[in-house]
């Protein structure tokens, strides 16, 4: 039973709407990808993020001013990891590459983060886990590739590609850094700020040389509301769940449900562009949701959704069910031989 008074379940909760914040960006952000340069987008997604965050974290940053001012190298590498190659990266990437492509790549980083955990903090990856794993990323080939093996083995790599798969690794590289013990002492929020500004603050450069060679800004009301609507649901709220989960639950386990990304995608596809359900669509999301509980569901609860388990538990049920029923004249249970 859901008890929100439990940190982990509420990460749990918050890590199963968290991709839903993500795949946003690719609705929201539509229209501001068709008016806006990648690095300009970038760059005002997160300085407006961090102003959002800033009421709410300025107490935060201010008790813990002296924990970042020493980790500023810590933060700034995050930064660029995390905003820089995850942020405009991907945009720039996006006009070399198919959406197919960047999918399937992108969607190695939670098997990144375990490997990494793995490697240099000594985390065991069990049968279970790495079923699961293994069940989740056949999800989401099928949703990618319309359950086609002809389009999975047509698919051709760019220089594109290689940006989403240096991509992916910073998204893995960053995750992990999240947990470090250094960074612990500061609530998830503040810790968000930070990261948000540094994240400005190396996309800065690159914006104004774009600026000056494109001679593009974003100037219209659609455009700023598209930036808007990037930087409040696709930066704060998704990253956000996302820090909260990697702080309560691990980066292994947080990483795990970024495999929800295609089948909440195709979802926000179909209610907001008129895209069509199709059965590839409903057999990936099975998959994903059966390697994600495989994964990450705790033992206790898969030891009680095991078939003999339930089938003893139906018969005792059954057989307190029959003797309550077989009663005599008088209301009192019958006696058995």
């Amino acid at each position: 039973m859901f008890d929100p008074g439990d940190p982990r379940h509420r990460a749990f909760a918050l890590l199963t709407v968290m991709p839903l914040f993500f795949s946003s960006n690719l609705v929201i952000g539509r229209a501001a990808v068709e008016s806006v340069e990648p690095w300009t987008l970038a760059f005002l997604r997160w300085l407006l993020a961090f102003a959002i965050l800033l009421p709410f974290a300025y107490a935060g940053l201010l008790r813990h001013r002296d924990t970042l001012l020493r980790q500023w190298d810590l933060i700034g590498l995050m930064g660029l990891l995390g905003m820089w190659f995850c942020g405009a990266g991907v945009y720039f990437a996006l006009k070399y590459t198919t959406a197919t492509n960047g999918t399937l790549i992108y969607t190695s980083s939670p098997v990144l983060i375990v490997l990494l955990e793995w490697a240099f903090r000594g985390r065991a990856v069990g049968l279970r886990e790495g079923l699961g794993i293994a069940l989740a990323i056949l999800g989401v080939i099928t949703i990618v590739v319309e359950g086609s093996l002809q389009t999975l083995l047509s698919l051709s790599l760019n220089g594109g590609d290689l940006i989403f798969a240096i991509a992916a690794l910073s998204w893995a590289v960053y995750s992990v850094l999240l947990k470090r013990q250094s960074l612990a002492p500061v609530p998830t929020l503040s810790l968000f700020a930070a990261l948000a500004l540094a994240g400005a603050v190396t996309l800065f450069p690159f914006t104004v040389v774009e600026i000056a060679e494109t001679g593009r800004f974003p100037v219209t009301g659609s455009a700023w509301l598209s930036i808007l609507g990037v930087a409040l649901v696709s930066s704060v709220l998704a990253f956000s769940c996302f820090q909260y989960g990697i702080k309560v639950v691990g980066p292994a386990t947080t990483g795990l449900f970024m495999y929800l990304l295609p089948p909440y995608g195709v979802l926000m596809a179909v209610v907001f562009l008129g895209e069509t359900l199709a059965l590839h669509h409903l057999a990936g999301f099975v998959l994903i949701m059966s390697g994600l509980i495989l994964a990450t569901a705790p033992r206790a609860i898969l030891e009680r959704l095991r078939p003999t388990r339930l089938l003893s538990r139906l018969e005792r049920r059954s057989g307190r069910a029959g003797y309550a029923g077989s009663r005599s004249e008088n209301g009192r249970p019958e006696s058995r031989p």
